[in-house]
């Protein structure tokens, strides 16, 4: 009795263990005395005991793998250090089991070489300007080299790229004097810009004075005119209204002498008196030589 149910376990356990489920993204390769029988994907699967094996499990993921920096020799001869971090995809289980011993050192290895060979046709300033171009000649001969072992190389990036410390240096000076050179030239530029706006400030203002002194002379002027033109229709209107009352030659000697007074009261030093009104003056002296004699 104990025997059989002893048995009973034992055979319950080989079930249990013969039974395997797959998780998503994930596949098994199984083996059957040895040899490849199936790749067995997502679900629910039944091994026969003792005969068949799980040989490996697959992650079918997007994986990442970031190497220790190499050293590596660029076309001028300067030694540097640089690691990749390389993203890959398992996309046949099958010859990533049987393609290659240790995948991940096959890989790594490969891409050392690779990084060497394309980094050795470089100079430093090429390398450290040069991440993407470099990338993409890694990522497809690795990807090329791969397919055989069923990995694809999705993408391949230059981590970090470490010259030498003299190097660093002399790059971090660089750099600094660079910097130097453009805070120069940015002053200078901002001085021109200031120049040439206080210049045009004064040329502006220098305009406005001008056109200021111009608009005053101009009303001056205009001013002027306006008053000499005011004058002489004054004149005009009087010589006309003199003309329209017809005076006497008595009136008119009297205005002339009226005239005479006020010129005689100016600054002027010399009077030049008209031909007519010395005759009206000459009659008037002989007026008053005749009443003196009556006297």
């Amino acid at each position: 009795m104990y025997v059989l149910i002893v048995i009973a376990i034992i055979v319950l356990i080989v079930i249990v263990r013969s039974i395997r489920i797959i998780p998503q993204a994930h596949t098994a390769i199984v083996e059957r005395l040895g040899a490849y029988r199936a790749t067995w994907n997502v679900g629910f699967h039944f091994k026969v005991p003792f005969i068949d094996r799980v040989a490996k499990t697959v992650s079918l993921k997007e994986q990442v793998v970031d190497f220790d920096p190499q050293p590596v020799i660029t076309k001028d001869n300067v030694t540097m250090q640089i690691d990749t971090v390389i993203f890959y995809q398992i996309t046949d289980p099958k010859l990533f089991t049987y393609g290659v011993d240790r995948p991940l050192s096959a890989i790594e290895n490969l891409t050392a070489t690779t990084l060497r060979n394309i980094i050795g046709d470089l100079e430093l300033d090429e390398t450290l300007t040069s991440r993407d171009t470099i990338n993409t000649k890694m990522r497809a001969i690795l990807d090329e080299a791969t397919d055989p072992w069923g990995i694809k190389v999705n993408r391949v990036e230059l981590k970090n790229i470490i010259p030498p410390q003299q190097i660093r240096d002399a790059m971090e000076r660089q750099m600094k004097a660079e910097r130097e050179r453009r805070e120069l030239i940015l002053k200078a530029e901002g001085e021109k810009k200031s120049a040439i706006l206080v210049a045009e400030g004064e040329k502006e203002a220098a305009i406005l004075r001008a056109d200021a002194i111009r608009e005053a002379r101009i009303r001056e002027a205009e001013g002027e005119a306006e008053a000499i033109l005011s004058i002489q229709t004054a004149t005009a209107e009087g010589i006309k209204k003199i003309n329209e009352a017809a005076p006497d030659s008595a009136v008119v000697a009297l205005k002339g002498f009226e005239a005479l007074e006020k010129l005689s009261d100016g600054q002027a030093t010399k009077i030049i008196i008209p031909s007519e009104i010395q005759g009206i003056a000459g009659l008037a002296a002989s007026f008053k030589e005749i009443i003196k004699d009556d006297k």
